[in-house]
């Protein structure tokens, strides 16, 4: 007599989903954390499909498909609710179509093809925008990005290239409440060149000012619900970038903040013999991915995240102490570790600043 449908659901969900992984035939998954993380059996990528085993659950991000043991045979076998439970729990074995699966890969193929190449295209634009934003820029000395500096406390011996100015420039943005990206300000601004590993320019850090009140930013809202909006914008590919406020030699030690104004605070408080100064842009870029939440360690996959050049010898990143401890040491922790994976020779060490204070604070 055929058990019910209940009952045979039943029965599937008590399968382990591990186990159920095996018969179906998905491979290809590491260990992350409480997950296995890899490819997914329909849509392909490198992590963006995961598997929990302690809640019995998968997902993909791509395929925006995710669920239990019995929606993961659906998935992986492109079939109905009814043929999963027989492929798991018997009863009467299904025949997979191979050319409706086949046929479902390519397209999952194909999209991902198309949103690959949507990416770049937008890549591309962006990086064209950060070159034309750098071409309009002029030198910062003497401009009201020295004097918002010099009101942070930060005066340079000689001004970095690095680092420009524009007295007009706006910002575009889509803020929440608006259904496009818009002009929602216009004005001074710092502009910082975002240089890749090979030295060319493909983002560029813009920061508006108030050349009303030197050392403070722009108070910039989001005109359709009057919020304050962060007074800084990167535009382009800063992905293993960094804004060089000096030029790295063979045996130096390289010194990397996230921001201007913390990295610059260090070179003028703390000039080291040897140092050299660069912005990261950000914990994530500085970082890169990590194998879990906060554990430190970096996927080593990631091949988009920061890394020292070969000439450097020690590698110092800094560490304000107003953000989440937990969460900024891990980061900075799993870049450290991402450089002496890359160079064992390489020494590296935190600075950090007394809690709740950034470097800023330490000079001012």
């Amino acid at each position: 007599m055929r058990r019910s449908v209940e009952d045979r659901m039943n029965e599937a969900k008590a399968i382990p989903i591990l186990e159920a992984m095996e018969r179906l035939g998905v491979a290809g998954l590491h260990n992350l954390g409480h997950e296995k993380v890899g490819p997914c059996p329909v849509c392909g990528g490198k992590d963006r499909f995961s598997i929990n085993p302690t809640k019995g659950v998968f997902n993909c991000r791509r395929c925006d498909r995710g669920g239990d043991v019995i929606a993961l045979a659906e998935h992986v076998l492109a079939c109905d609710f009814l043929r999963a439970l027989d492929f798991l729990v018997g009863e009467a074995a299904p025949e997979i179509d191979q050319r409706a699966l086949e046929a479902r890969r390519k397209k999952a193929r194909e999209a991902e093809a198309k949103r690959e190449a949507a990416a770049a295209e937008f890549r591309a634009r962006a990086v064209e925008d950060a070159r034309a934003i750098w071409a309009r820029a002029v030198p910062g000395e003497g401009t009201a990005a020295q004097a918002y500096l010099a009101g942070r406390g930060i005066r340079f011996d000689a001004w970095p290239p690095s680092l420009r100015f524009i007295a007009d420039h706006p910002m575009i943005k889509k803020a929440p409440g608006m259904p496009r990206a818009a002009q929602v300000h216009r004005g001074p601004a710092l502009i910082g060149a975002i240089q890749n590993p090979q030295g060319r320019i493909t983002a560029v850090h813009q920061t508006w000012i108030d050349p009303r009140q030197p050392g403070q930013k722009a108070d910039i809202r989001n005109p359709a619900t009057g919020e304050a909006l962060p007074a800084k914008l990167v535009r382009g590919s800063k992905k293993g970038g960094a804004i060089r406020l000096g030029k790295v030699v063979d045996g130096c030690t390289l010194v990397m903040g996230e921001g201007i104004e913390t990295t610059a605070s260090a070179l003028v408080a703390w000039r080291q013999p040897g140092a050299v100064y660069w912005v990261g842009i950000d914990l994530g870029n500085m970082a890169g991915r990590q194998k879990g939440r906060n554990t430190g360690l970096p996927d080593l996959e990631d091949g988009e995240a920061f890394v020292p050049p070969p000439e450097v010898a020690k590698l110092i990143y800094l560490q304000d102490g107003d953000s989440d401890p937990t969460t900024t040491r891990a980061k900075l922790l799993a870049g450290l570790r991402r450089a002496m994976a890359q160079n064992p020779d390489i020494e590296a060490m935190i600075a950090c600043a007394p809690e709740g204070k950034d470097f800023n604070d330490l000079i001012n």
